[in-house]
């Protein structure tokens, strides 16, 4: 059995007395340490799988197992970051980093040491005494970085993370990410509907389409090291993955690049 399992899930909706199918028959399995994109248009159902497999909503039908366990409700040893970065803004960087921590228990002493620790990591150890408005959205988004990995979860669930932000920020915050993750041997959730995002960070891109929400195919990416933008390789797979949106929604299939 793999780490996560999403076995034939559904959700629907009541809308203004219509029903509303926001996913339809979803399946996936994903192995510990995978990083996972969810890419498609708006209202493919990625964001509604997300917030299933977080436990901040339930599905329909069908079942989210986490480590052979039904998700039901949020678990703290998983996070998630969103765009709007969620940063107490009458906290300091430091102490906005260790809001975890506290909720976890850990003394102050060490609550300080780990929270530089990962302000170093994601390079922002002198802003430690800043507040939030005083960063722009790129750090303010390292920050919540940082505040996630403090807690050393087992997954992180990640929706538009870099949405907000200026497409030069954008870029450095996919490639820390990246690096990041890839040292810390995370499990990552990754929603986006950008296919060059999706490209640099994952090592499998689900496809989802709309009306219904649900899988179209799954692509695996084979690219080692720091992903070149302007590299064949690289601009192969985007062309691929271009290809799978220009076609009709059909039964999912899974290619190896």
């Amino acid at each position: 059995m793999s780490y996560i399992e999403i076995r034939d899930v559904c959700r629907h909706y009541e809308q203004k007395g219509a029903s509303f199918t926001a996913l339809s028959h979803v399946n996936l399995s994903i192995e510990r340490g995978e990083f996972i994109c969810l890419l498609g248009p708006s209202g493919c159902g990625k964001s509604t799988l997300l917030a299933a497999l977080a436990g901040f909503d339930r599905v329909s039908s069908g079942s989210v197992r986490i480590a052979g366990e039904e998700v039901t409700l949020p678990n703290i040893k998983n996070v998630t970051i969103f765009q709007n970065y969620g940063l107490l803004p009458w906290r300091t960087v430091e102490k906005n980093v260790e809001l975890g921590l506290e909720s976890l228990g850990t003394p102050p002493a060490e609550r300080t040491k780990i929270a530089h620790r990962y302000l170093e990591l994601v390079g922002l150890a002198r802003f430690a005494s800043h507040h939030p408005s005083e960063l722009s959205g790129g750090m303010q988004q390292r920050v919540a970085i940082a505040r996630a990995l403090a807690v050393d979860p087992d997954i992180i669930f990640m929706d538009e993370p870099f949405a907000a932000l200026d497409a030069i920020t954008r870029m450095g915050l996919q490639d820390e990410i990246s690096a990041i993750c890839s040292k810390q041997g995370k499990t990552i959730i990754f929603v986006t509907h950008d296919i060059d995002e999706a490209i640099v960070l994952a090592d499998r891109v689900v496809i989802m389409t709309p009306n219904p929400g649900k899988i179209k195919s799954i692509v695996k990416i084979d690219l080692c090291g720091r992903r070149d933008r302007t590299s064949p390789d690289f601009l192969r797979i985007r062309d691929r993955i271009f290809r799978e949106f220009a076609l009709k929604p059909a039964d999912r299939t899974e290619y190896y690049i």
